[in-house]
């Protein structure tokens, strides 16, 4: 304590420390490259990085960025499958205070292009891979983004490593932290941005990087899952990296070649859902027993539920070290170790008393055993807003009487007398298929583009493999008549209009779909047919 200059007493508050700098500025990967360079930032593949060449790279994307233009909060869209310039460009816009969108190489060309449109990039950086559909999405976005391709070459793209090869590798003058913005389908149709402004990754990963543990100078990480996909991005990349852990980078995802990539490479942290436990307890007992994966520490795994007699065999088989979340892209946090649900099975984790609220319709709070609808309290920093759509953010939220915020993914559950959660339902609109949100609003919308659909409702139907798959439940037009050639032309129209994970496996007929006073389809009781 002291005197200020105007006689008043005040605090003089400590400097912050060297990583609490490089937090607030983005700039965590550059402790790593300064304290161990030649460590492995990134093996795979598609290509290797050390954390001292995986910094370099970021700051030359910046110069390269900032050379076409670019300033602060601009926003840069990736299409770009597992590779080192996915993860350089991802650091490049949380140190030059970007706003990255990646975007799921899975979508058709318009698909593509209404993200980038709505997200506002200046740049697109497309993987050479994905090219006939990386050009089509910009040419509907208005071909305003400045392009660079990776991998190859792209139709009117600037190659990338001649851009960003002659920028300068050293450290940025002048730091400034920026974000991601992912992208979540919605129950009305387009999909919408999760914003969140100023929060470093490292803040909103602390919780679980505790829970991890992690050794730099022993441990290594798995990647599985598409880094566009919010859990891989977070999960299974930002967080053991920025432990100053490297990470292998899965280019596609295989049972086996899981099972090998732990053995060989030692693998010590991964993330999984639960269609990779399915799939990898699904292999002979001589494929399971050849690998050696005594190294795990701290299997993640969340997306989707996962059965009971699923997870209990994956414990057996891989050790106490198979730990859940629940959460969304939205927020929310739960988490339950792989001890802790061997006592409760089937929880996803203990209600904290002010971190969540389970309702009823009627706005109570539940009792003990009570199936209500999940809300988390809106935390004071890095709360979400639907990017350009504040009707959709405020439809989101629910203010206590008390004043306090919070917000639903929809999902239905009920606590145990010790308030431990168990998730019993979900939203109806919502189909999770291999721990991927799939909205049937979307599917609607493209089927009732053809003539022959006079209504239709999209469900998730259980599949013992996916969790679910989406089925359509058509009502044909006046004069329509089903048969299996209909079906066929239904299901091709799908696949020109969405992309292939979101198509329909099968499609129903009915004469009359079930509906509210109002006219809207009751979703809920179509998908009650199937369960």
């Amino acid at each position: 304590m002291g005197l200020g200059p105007f006689g008043h007493q005040e605090t003089f508050l400590p400097e912050p420390s060297e990583r609490e700098r490089a937090v607030a500025t983005g700039t965590i990967l550059s402790l790593h490259a300064a304290s161990a360079p030649d460590r492995p930032a990134l093996l795979g593949p598609l290509g290797e990085r050390t954390f001292a060449e995986l910094d370099a790279g970021a700051n030359r994307w910046v110069r390269a960025f900032e050379a076409r233009g670019l300033g602060r909060g601009d926003a840069v869209a990736l299409v770009c499958a597992n590779r080192p310039e996915f993860v350089e460009v991802l650091a490049a816009c949380q140190r030059g205070g970007f706003r990255l969108t990646p975007i799921n190489w899975h979508l058709t060309g318009e698909e593509i292009g209404y993200i980038v449109k709505n997200c506002e990039a200046k740049a697109l950086v497309g993987d050479a891979r994905f090219a006939e559909t990386i050009v089509d999405g910009a040419a509907r976005a208005g071909g305003k983004a400045h392009g660079f391709a990776v991998g190859g070459e792209i139709a009117g793209f600037e190659i990338a490593a001649d851009a960003v090869g002659g920028e300068s590798g050293d450290a940025l003058a002048a730091p400034t932290l920026g974000g991601t913005m992912l992208y979540t389908s919605g129950t009305t149709g387009r999909p919408k941005g999760v914003h969140r402004k100023g929060v470093p990754p490292a803040l909103l990963l602390a919780p679980l990087q505790r829970t991890a543990d992690f050794a730099p100078e022993t441990d290594f990480a798995l990647c599985t899952g598409p880094l566009y996909h919010a859990a891989p991005l977070a999960l299974n990349l930002q967080l053991p990296l920025g432990a100053g852990v490297g990470v292998y980078l899965m280019d596609q995802w295989d049972a086996t070649e899981t099972l090998r990539l732990i053995s060989e490479h030692r693998v010590t942290h991964t993330h999984m859902v639960a269609t990779m436990f399915h799939r990898l307890l699904s292999l002979a007992e001589e494929t399971r027993g050849a690998y050696d994966v005594s190294s795990l520490r701290w299997v993640l795994h969340g997306a989707a539920p996962c059965p009971v007699h699923v997870k209990r065999a994956v414990i057996e088989w891989f050790g106490p070290v198979v730990h859940e979340y629940y959460a969304a892209t939205e927020g929310g946090a739960f988490f339950i170790t792989a001890k802790e649900w061997l006592d409760k099975p089937g929880s996803v984790g203990h209600i904290g008393e002010q971190d969540v609220l389970l309702l009823t319709d009627a706005g109570e709070e539940t009792e003990p055993g009570e199936v209500g609808t999940v809300y988390f309290r809106a935390p004071t920093q890095g709360r979400f807003q639907y990017f350009k759509a504040p009707e959709k953010t405020q439809s989101a939220y629910h203010t206590t009487s008390a004043g306090d915020d919070y917000f639903t993914m929809g999902d239905l559950g009920r606590f145990d007398e010790e308030r431990w959660l168990f998730l019993t339902g979900r939203s109806a609109e919502l189909i999770l298929s291999g721990g991927v949100n799939v909205y049937p609003a979307e599917i609607d919308a493209a089927l009732l583009m053809h003539a022959a659909v006079g209504d239709v409702a999209a469900v998730g139907v259980p599949n013992e493999e996916w969790g679910e798959e989406v089925k359509a439940v058509i009502q044909l037009a006046e004069g329509q008549l089903p048969s299996d050639e209909l079906t066929a032309e239904l299901l091709a129209h799908c696949r020109e209009h969405l992309a292939g994970y979101k198509c329909p496996r099968s499609i129903d007929y009915t004469d009359d779909l079930p509906r509210l006073p109002t006219g809207k389809i009751q979703r809920g009781r179509v998908r009650e047919r199937y369960l």
